[in-house]
């Protein structure tokens, strides 16, 4: 499957469970900021990439799981330097320098981009 061809499935999974325009859906687009997604929202895209791929995203792997609520990589509300480091190690699929610079959790959901599901899709398809 070719790039073009992920980025294809990928805004149409975007656009049903976002209800957003398809033109909003551009690399850049932060799923929390400009299409709006809610944490409730990222359990159904993950739903909807398995079934239009036909592969199985183990909890944890796209989006981060209950990591972001251990002492040891969150306090106050920001990542610690092991959470920085978990998260690069955890999910390579996501650029870290937005929140490397500015810790808050809430930069952690900004990073989560259409192109960051866009590479990780990719890598996923990617023969073992």
């Amino acid at each position: 499957m070719t790039r073009d061809e992920i980025q294809k499935k990928v805004t149409d999974v975007l656009v049903d469970a976002l209800g957003v325009d398809e033109e909003d859906v551009t690399p850049d687009a932060s799923l929390t900021g400009k299409l709006g997604a809610e944490s409730i929202d990222f359990l159904d895209i993950v739903f909807r990439l398995e079934k239009s791929f036909g592969v199985k995203i183990p909890q944890g792997e796209l989006f981060p799981d209950n990591a972001l609520s251990d002492p040891r990589y969150v306090q106050d509300g920001k990542l610690t330097a092991d959470g920085l480091a978990l998260l690069k190690e955890r999910l390579p699929h996501v650029d870290t320098s937005s929140f490397a610079a500015d810790p808050r959790l809430e930069k952690v959901a900004e990073s989560f981009t259409v192109k960051s599901l866009v590479d990780f899709m990719e890598r996923k398809l990617q023969p073992a």
